[in-house]
C-alpha cells in the first residue's frame, strides 16, 4: 500500500519536471519569470492532499527541490543546481513545498469535494502560501521593500488565477476517481 502512495507521489515530481519543460516568460522589470510550475504545486496539493494527505503533497515538492538542488535541470528554462536557491526567485521555490502542503492540509479535510473548495484551497495555499515565502526573499535579494516586492508580484496574479482554475477543475474530476486513499 505504501509503495503505491510513493508511486503517486513520484508522478507529481515528474509533473513538476514536465511543467519545467515549458519555457518561462522573463519580465523586464523583475528577475522572477512567469512559469507553469506553480500549477504543479497546486495539482500536487489538491490531488495528493485529497487522496493521500498533505505530507505526500509536500513530499513530492521536497523530492523535486532536492533533484533541482543536486543539479537536475527541472526548473523552467532548464535551470538546476544550488545556484537557483540564491537568486530573487528562490523564495518562491521554497514556497512550492509549503504551498503544496497548505493546499493538501486544507483539502484532506474535505468531506465533499467541490470546485469552490478546491479553488479556495489553491488560492490560499498555491498562491498566498507560495507568495508568503517568495515575496520576502525577493525583497531581500533585490534590496527593495516588502511593499515594492508585493506590488511587483501583482503581475503574476492573473496567470495564477488561471492556474488555480485549471488545478481546481482537474482536482474535482480526479477526486471522483478511487485511488489508493486514506478515505
Amino acid at each position: 500500500m505504501k509503495l503505491k502512495k510513493l508511486m503517486y507521489t513520484s508522478i507529481f515530481v515528474a509533473v513538476m519536471g514536465v511543467l519545467g519543460l515549458l519555457p518561462s516568460i522573463p519580465l523586464a522589470f523583475s528577475p522572477v519569470p512567469l512559469t507553469m510550475q506553480t500549477l504543479g504545486v497546486m495539482l500536487s496539493g489538491s490531488i495528493l492532499g485529497y487522496h493521500l494527505g498533505s505530507k505526500y503533497a509536500a513530499m513530492s515538492q521536497l523530492v523535486f527541490l532536492l533533484l533541482v538542488a543536486i543539479g537536475v535541470p527541472l526548473l523552467a528554462g532548464g535551470r538546476g543546481g544550488l545556484g537557483v536557491f540564491v537568486v530573487p526567485s528562490s523564495g518562491y521555490l521554497i514556497g512550492y513545498l509549503f504551498g503544496s502542503y497548505f493546499v493538501g492540509l486544507i483539502v484532506e479535510r474535505m468531506k465533499s469535494p467541490t470546485f469552490l473548495k478546491f479553488f479556495m484551497a489553491n488560492i490560499m495555499g498555491g498562491v498566498i502560501g507560495v507568495y508568503l515565502f517568495g515575496i520576502p526573499v525577493q525583497a531581500f535579494m533585490m534590496e527593495i521593500s516588502l511593499v515594492e516586492a508585493l506590488v511587483l508580484s501583482f503581475v503574476y496574479l492573473p496567470g495564477d488565477v488561471i492556474k488555480v482554475i485549471i488545478a481546481s477543475v482537474v482536482a474535482v474530476k480526479i477526486a471522483k476517481v478511487p485511488l489508493v486513499s486514506n478515505r
